[in-house]
């Protein structure tokens, strides 16, 4: 028998709010967490316009003794994994602590830590660097430090795709699940806002130049530049849905039901993205059909020609105009490996409340686009089926159905 994956907890750190009810009260009310860089000055920089977090201090969050040896990526990962436990209510002894695991995503690493040391490095020389340093930069220390603190001693991982690395990790998440374990936490976060860690996310060329931050970052609109970095995400709880009754779990937002990956071919091989396949792929793994998907949350890269791309990806796949798209990261800017579990717990957002933010800010989508951008207000309508988009760099395409739970 398939076991069911469902998602019992959200723990959200996103510029525009922490937690995720205050999130969701600033998406619908289109609060914009994208402002000027305000950490360093980064005025002979090229682009200016982040999604920061203001309002997270670690000290207010974790035990001192953990501020020494993280980053500011695991921070706000120790954050989320707290919240989205309590949101699920686990207690202890609920579950033993083989039965369950961590799956995070980083696309970044710990920048900001990292590149402390290198300048104490330099400049102070060896000795004065911190002994943390051997693990705190690392792509996997997030997964690791949360399985430390919370006893989750299951079967656990930690994955790289970029922007589609977070919804890998919730796909490597349920299938753990499927495999037999009860309860993962699950998702990613990143933060690399400080002066080489911003350099190296401009140095791509897909950052937008513009300085008005109600102008930025604008998907599928004809006036996209270019996409806002930004930090932050989501990890969810997941379980499987006999266990979670069985333990009395207070909430089930919704099934995760399908997921797919896929790899597009290498450039001037003549043959077309991989983005649509990884959608039709997530879909019928879900057991569902195009005309069953009431909204796409779209990947919304903000780049004109990945627009393009994703909009043929969409409109081939539902029909011109045949679903509403949202793409509420418009608000907060890309947050790599975060930005896909961000939009999934979204989406159960909008399931559990039946209405679909608007994307902010855009107001003209070309008509070759062939979608439904929501804009302006948000649009309510039933909503028990949603599909997630994600693309990381090099090719990584994602896709995940979200169901709404039963009742």
């Amino acid at each position: 028998m398939t076991r069911t994956t469902v998602i019992t907890g959200l723990g959200v750190a996103a510029p525009n709010g922490l937690g995720s009810d205050v999130y969701w009260k600033s998406v619908l009310a289109g609060l914009n967490g994208i402002g000027p860089v305000t950490r360093f000055d980064a005025s002979r920089y090229a682009s200016r316009l982040v999604g920061q977090i203001d309002d997270f201090e670690a000290a207010d969050h974790l035990p001192s003794r953990l501020l020494p040896q993280t980053d500011r990526s695991t921070q706000l990962s120790f954050a989320a994994a707290d919240w989205a436990l309590d949101d699920a209510a686990v207690a202890v002894g609920d579950l033993a602590d083989y039965d369950m695991g961590v799956v995070t995503s980083n696309a970044l690493g710990g920048f900001d830590f990292t590149h402390r040391e290198f300048r104490k490095l330099w400049t102070q020389g060896p000795e004065y660097v911190s002994v943390y340093e051997s693990f705190a930069w690392f792509y996997a220390v997030n997964t690791g430090q949360i399985s430390i603190r919370h006893k989750l001693r299951g079967p656990s991982a930690a994955l790289v795709g970029e922007q589609a690395g977070g919804l890998d990790a919730l796909g490597h998440a349920r299938r753990t699940i499927r495999g037999g374990t009860r309860l993962v936490v699950a998702g990613g976060l990143d933060s690399a806002l400080d002066p080489w860690g911003y350099a190296s996310q401009l140095s791509g060329g897909l950052v937008t130049t513009a300085t008005d931050p109600e102008r930025g970052y604008l998907p599928f609109d004809t006036h996209a530049s270019g996409y806002v970095p930004g930090e932050g995400g989501a990890l969810l709880v997941l379980e499987d849905e006999e266990s979670a009754r069985r333990r009395g779990a207070e909430q089930i937002y919704g099934e995760l039901a399908g997921y797919a990956a896929t790899f597009d071919p290498a450039p001037g091989s003549g043959r077309p993205p991989a983005l649509r396949r990884a959608a039709e792929t997530a879909i019928t793994d879900a057991g569902l059909t195009p005309r069953d998907i009431d909204v796409v949350f779209a990947d919304g890269a903000g780049v004109p020609h990945l627009d393009v791309e994703e909009a043929r990806a969409i409109s081939e796949l539902f029909g011109a105009g045949a679903v509403p798209v949202t793409v509420p990261k418009a608000l907060t800017g890309r947050l790599y490996a975060g930005g896909g579990p961000l939009d999934v717990a979204t989406a159960v957002l909008s399931i559990r409340d039946g209405v679909i933010p608007p994307t902010h800010a855009v107001s003209e989508v070309p008509d070759s686009y062939g979608i439904d951008v929501v804009r302006g207000e948000a649009r309510d309508c039933p909503v028990r089926h949603a599909l997630v988009l994600a693309r990381g760099r090099k090719g990584f395409n994602s896709a995940v159905v979200v169901k709404a739970p039963n009742r």
